[in-house]
């Protein structure tokens, strides 16, 4: 698979279709977007952990743009929220597939899974759980929910509870989850399946305005992430088209490779 550079991360360039065959086998799946783009920049665990991801697709026409403008043009936008419903109708008739669903409030937890189920004609969401606030932070709670995932038989993990606490808490607990193949990180994707969100107008999301529609939704909650970050990250793609741009997390990566290098002369030396 190509993979796309934008500033410090690197995208696989598949379109949908062969991003649903390809899980097949298998994989972690991360939807970066210009809020994630920015967070690689100021958080290296973050970065560290964004690298563990077997798929690293586009969500955003944004970054479409972008990507165009640098010379490395991507072949399709696959949100969360698109990818989410592709999947489970890709998969509907494969009994293997089973997901489990964390994240959102009890209610729309529960509406989503019922929605879900009934559109796809059989029980494909075997559960749905919903996280309390701070849940990441409170390692009883991740356990139990741990346990409950396993109990489930869920090969299928679609978590939504925004970034990075979602990716980070697949890293951290997906070597515990022992039947989970697929790791889907959706975002506020289970809102819009419950239905008590509404996305963006279709045309809205196919010039790049979506942002502007949730901005609009929930100003208090977005202005930070949509506002704030937009000249920055404008600043960052020039400095990448102009190939001045430096990854901030390079000299950290060299200097691990130093330790895991010095370790293994160590050791053949034994």
């Amino acid at each position: 698979m190509r993979l796309i550079n934008l500033l410090n991360v690197g995208l696989h360039n598949l379109t949908m279709v062969e991003l649903l065959e390809k899980l097949r086998t298998g994989g972690i799946v991360f939807t970066p977007n210009v809020d994630h783009l920015m967070k690689l920049q100021r958080n290296p665990e973050f970065y560290s952990i964004y690298q563990e991801a077997d798929y690293r697709v586009c969500d955003s026409k944004v970054l479409i743009y972008v990507s165009a403008f640098l010379g490395t043009p991507i072949k399709e936008k696959i949100s969360g929220s698109d990818l989410f419903p592709a999947f489970y109708n890709y998969y509907q008739h494969d009994e293997s597939i089973k997901i489990f669903l964390l994240g959102g409030d009890a209610v729309v937890a529960k509406n989503a899974q019922e929605k879900i189920n009934y559109k796809v004609g059989r029980d494909i969401i075997v559960a749905a759980h919903s996280p309390s606030y701070g849940f990441e932070k409170k390692e009883d709670e991740c356990q139990e929910i741990v346990d409950i995932i396993n109990s489930t038989g869920a090969t299928v993990l679609a978590i939504g509870v925004g970034a990075p606490k979602q990716e980070m808490w697949i890293a951290k607990y997906r070597k515990q989850l022992k039947n989970i193949k697929i790791y889907l990180a959706i975002g506020a994707t289970i809102n819009f399946e419950a239905g008590n969100v509404h996305r963006a107008p279709k045309w809205m999301s196919e010039v790049g305005l979506e942002w502007l529609y949730r901005l609009l939704s929930e100003p208090k909650r977005l202005w930070r992430r949509y506002l704030l970050d937009a000249i920055p990250f404008l600043w960052l793609i020039f400095q990448q088209r102009f190939r001045v741009y430096k990854n901030p997390w390079s000299t950290v990566i060299q200097h691990k490779v130093s330790e895991i290098q010095s370790v293994t002369r160590s050791l053949t030396k034994m």
